[in-house]
């Protein structure tokens, strides 16, 4: 006859070879993930440690680099190009992070609300791909035509401005240092506003009906329904849209590269920019490097600032 203790025992046998079966599950499906973290390691992690180490360093891209310790950083310290770059990185920030997403918020409450209600969500869907469309076409092209658009012999701008009679409007919009940056700003509004509106309408269609519902039957209008329903709802969406649109602020390139180069003078320069100007227009890589360097620790402080804001705010929330 079985005793009680065996039988007690019996599943404590079986319950190790399942945790091990379990174990050697788990083992397998890591194997799938040593092809991204190798790539991880050849693309990201290695070329960092290249570049910081050659921050410490004066090289031509030739040759053996000379270690020169903290100089290149004791030199950005004083370099007023330099502080110029990240002046006008604050400008960018705002284009780019700051009115896309207060802007997005608005435009995309109104395709949802409006929109997609009253005139059909066929028609809200293809205005959300206008918005969205800067973001698919290359930077190259964008750049291209937008220089067109303001150039000041030919360009469309100035153009429709003689033409109706507002001559003294028409400026050479990128190539005076007065309008420069404030001509990029515009751009770079017109190139990031698609972004925020796809994200925040994904977001609106997770709020729940009824809430709404009950909040026009206590008599709170559109903007009172929009201010304390749905932003509240939708602050991941907007956390995250702020985090991405301010490290694409920090890390713009392209779109200078295209549009003025960093001129007229130092009016556009960006940190991107006089990174890749050091690298390869004077052979300075140790210094190109230090930017580089210091741009990135900039990026990952500002990510981790906003994470920690959004996992407090989560936090308050579910108190």
């Amino acid at each position: 006859m079985t005793t009680s203790t065996e039988v007690k025992r019996r599943p404590l046998a079986g319950a190790a070879p399942a945790r091990a079966r379990r174990r050697r599950s788990g083992g397998g499906y890591a194997v799938f993930l040593i092809p991204g973290v190798l790539l991880s390691l050849v693309v990201i992690v290695v070329p960092l440690l290249m570049n910081v180490g050659i921050s410490f360093t004066r090289w031509q891209g030739v040759g053996t680099p000379e270690w020169i310790g903290l100089d290149n950083y004791t030199r950005l310290l004083g370099d007023e190009n330099f502080w110029a770059s990240f002046r006008n990185i604050i400008f960018l920030i705002v284009a780019m992070a700051v009115v896309p997403t207060l802007l997005g918020l608005v435009l995309a409450a109104v395709l949802f609300d409006y929109v997609g209600k009253q005139i059909g969500p066929r028609t809200a869907s293809v205005l959300r791909s206008g918005f969205y469309l800067p973001q698919v076409l290359p930077v190259a092209v964008t750049g291209i035509v937008w220089g067109w658009i303001l150039n000041p012999s030919f360009g469309a701008l100035n153009a429709i401005l003689t033409n109706v009679g507002l001559d003294a409007l028409a400026k050479n919009w990128l190539g005076d240092p007065a309008y420069a940056l404030y001509s990029v700003m515009v751009i770079m509004v017109w190139f990031q506003i698609g972004y925020p509106v796809v994200m925040f309408m994904s977001g609106l269609q997770r709020v729940d009906p009824e809430l709404y519902e009950a909040a026009a039957i206590d008599g709170a209008g559109w903007w009172q329904r929009f201010r304390r329903i749905a932003i509240h709802l939708i602050k991941p969406e907007i956390y995250v849209v702020l985090v991405t649109t301010t490290i694409a602020a920090l890390k713009i390139f392209g779109q200078i590269f295209v549009l003025t180069r960093g001129g007229p003078g130092n009016a556009t320069l960006v940190p991107s920019y006089f990174a890749y100007q050091n690298f390869f227009e004077k052979a300075q890589v140790g210094y190109g490097s230090a930017i580089a360097t210091v741009l990135t620790v900039i990026i990952v402080v500002l990510a981790v600032v906003f994470l920690r804001i959004q996992a407090r705010s989560e936090r308050r929330d579910l108190l």
